[in-house]
């Protein structure tokens, strides 16, 4: 199973992952048909052509395999979820409502008749993420909620899924939604839902990545220190772990972000140039 690499799409949200959008908008190379969808354009560099060339590729396995089955929890969820990999490819508002549209639908429907599926609601409150991005405007807030609702929904059905990802998306959700009265931003329960990810799934690379990068965004520059340690301590076991083609994209984002981390750690650990050794 892919992993999903969850970005948190609410307009006017401070993002720290550099993952948003992972496709290039400098240099055309490729164009994959997608029924409905206009305007999907890949980047030029060679690595995103080939992610993007399987993300389509897995859209219309799975929505061939959703079709030829609607009442398959499975299908349900590996249909949406394979509707947010392929919109991290899509360039405008109109082919990325398209998508997430899709596997809100697909989930909704299923839900109709089996509401105890982890992965369902789960996907549910992640394609709700990629349709409040299009909006734009209050419309996007209100969707917080139910996305809210439908992780904790997920947790509670399967905490563990997606190597703690209902937690995770929490946490997510919590740190990036603006606060009080706007939205639900909290950074108490952003840190309780991240801390509790990493207890539930230790050695999955992005619930760590997750802490540093939210530590130094919370100006903790000791806890993010020391979990880049940790990181860096389980990544030769998790390069064992999460393997095949499956994780290669995984692992070109997890890798650049944790040198991002490093570098930002280490400008921050040197000492300040004095005017006079300046020269």
């Amino acid at each position: 199973m892919s992993p999903v690499r969850w970005q948190l799409l609410i307009p006017n949200m401070a993002i720290l992952n550099p993952k948003t959008r992972r496709a290039t908008k400098g240099g055309l190379a490729a164009a994959i048909f997608l029924s409905a969808v206009v305007g999907i354009i890949f980047a030029g560099e060679s690595r995103n052509t080939i992610f993007a060339g399987r993300a389509g590729a897995e859209y219309h396995r799975a929505q061939t395999q959703f079709q030829s089955n609607t009442n398959d929890p499975a299908a349900a969820w590996q249909f949406a979820r394979a509707c947010y990999d392929f919109n991290d490819f899509v360039m405008n508002n109109a082919g990325c409502a398209t998508l997430a549209n899709q596997g809100i639908a697909a989930c909704r429907q299923l839900l109709a008749c089996e509401s105890n599926s982890a992965p369902v609601h789960y996907y549910l409150a992640i394609e709700l993420g990629q349709l409040a991005d299009t909006k734009r405007n209050l419309a996007a807030f209100k969707m917080v909620r139910e996305m809210e609702r439908e992780f904790k929904t997920a947790g509670d059905l399967d905490e563990h899924f997606d190597y703690a990802g209902p937690a995770r998306c929490l946490g997510l959700l919590y740190r990036d939604a603006p606060g009080w009265p706007v939205s639900i931003g909290s950074r108490h329960k952003a840190r309780e839902w991240l801390e509790q990810a990493v207890k539930l799934a230790p050695d999955y690379p992005e619930n760590r990545l997750n802490l540093v990068e939210s530590y130094w965004q919370w100006k903790d520059r000791e806890a993010a220190g020391n979990e880049l340690k940790t990181l860096d301590a389980l990544w030769p076991s998790a390069q064992t772990n999460f393997t095949g083609e499956a994780w290669e994209r995984s692992w070109d984002d997890w890798s650049t972000r944790r040198e991002v981390a490093r570098k930002k750690l280490e400008e921050t650990a040197a000492p300040a140039k004095s005017p006079k050794s300046a020269h």
